[in-house]
């Protein structure tokens, strides 16, 4: 498949807390909510949510492209990308700007707080899908400029074009009339369980209302796995156990990657899920959102210790 990803690309600020927030929050005073806390490591890695979920689907073979308004910071990132596989050519440089940047927080529970300085993203609504000169046969809109999000709706309903709506952090910055348009007409609608709630708070429906919306939504929930609900049925994936959890970061980014790759090879949902799922796992244990490595002999190997593909996996031995 030809698959086109869109949302943020991003230079990620990775901070670890040796406490847990929840034990300095305290609830009865969280309109005078000031914290500040003191982190024990800093690093600094490549990510945002398109170019991770890019990322996985190369090293699982794909050839996605990825459509972005990136820094003039990005020329060592884009040569990266480009010697993975990932098509770049549809991320353009802003002049005058920096890639986005994302600070993100995590402490002993793995629970994370975050921010997000958009930089050269603000930009993303000034290149088009009207402008590509080939027509992708999926066309994945992740987190990124609100209007752009926005734009690239309207333009994949106005050219036909099946899109996956993955809102991800952008749910606390849109209106229920906006979500609920956006949901309506896509393909698939991705979320954590947490997004899934606060969509249905937003738009005001029921969670069978809006699972009736899209022909596929999936809804991840961490360690106990994920839904996939299509049909009218609910599938249950239980979660890959992780040998030792590094960072959280990027982790349902390369379960899109992962869902991606099996749903292109037209295998079931299940098998989607599975795939996806230990996807996840590999950037858990890994430093960064790409900071993962393994052959597909190596993510066969370990697959069939957990799942039962009856051999279609061998598929990716050939790519």
């Amino acid at each position: 498949m030809d698959i086109l990803i869109t949302g943020s690309v991003a230079f990620d600020y990775l901070m670890t807390f040796p406490g847990k927030f929840e034990e300095n929050i305290l609830p009865d005073q969280l309109k005078h909510i000031s914290l500040s806390f003191l982190v024990d490591s800093l690093v600094v890695r490549r990510g945002g949510i398109a170019p991770n979920i890019a990322y996985t689907l190369t090293l699982l073979g794909g050839k996605p492209r990825v459509m972005a308004t990136v820094g003039e910071d990005f020329g060592d990132y884009r040569a990266m990308l480009d010697e993975l596989g990932v098509d770049t050519s549809e991320m353009k440089v802003v002049p005058g700007k920096h890639t986005a940047s994302f600070f993100a927080t995590t402490d002993q529970t793995n629970a994370q707080m975050a921010s997000f300085y958009p930089g050269a993203m603000a930009h993303a609504g000034e290149l088009s899908l009207r402008n590509l000169d080939n027509r992708p046969d999926l066309v994945v809109i992740s987190a990124n400029d609100p209007g752009a999000m926005d734009q690239y709706v309207a333009e994949c309903k106005e050219l036909d074009i099946p899109y996956l709506y993955d809102p991800g952090q952008q749910v606390a910055r849109v209106d229920g009339q906006t979500v609920w348009k956006n949901i309506e007409g896509a393909w698939a609608l991705f979320v954590n369980d947490y997004e899934f709630n606060l969509v249905q708070k937003k738009a005001g429906v029921a969670a069978e209302q809006l699972l009736d919306m899209v022909e596929l939504a999936v809804v991840t929930r961490g360690e106990d796995g994920l839904s996939i609900y299509v049909d009218g049925e609910e599938h249950q994936v239980t979660a890959v156990p992780a040998v030792d959890v590094q960072d959280p970061t990027g982790g349902g980014d390369a379960f899109r990657g992962g869902f991606l790759t099996a749903y292109s090879h037209g295998w079931d949902w299940q098998l989607c899920g599975q795939v996806g799922a230990l996807a996840a796992t590999y950037c858990l244990e890994a430093e960064g959102p790409q900071g993962q490595r393994y052959s597909t002999g190596e993510f066969i190997t370990r697959f069939r210790q957990n799942f039962d593909d009856d051999g279609k996996l061998d598929i990716l031995l050939k790519k």
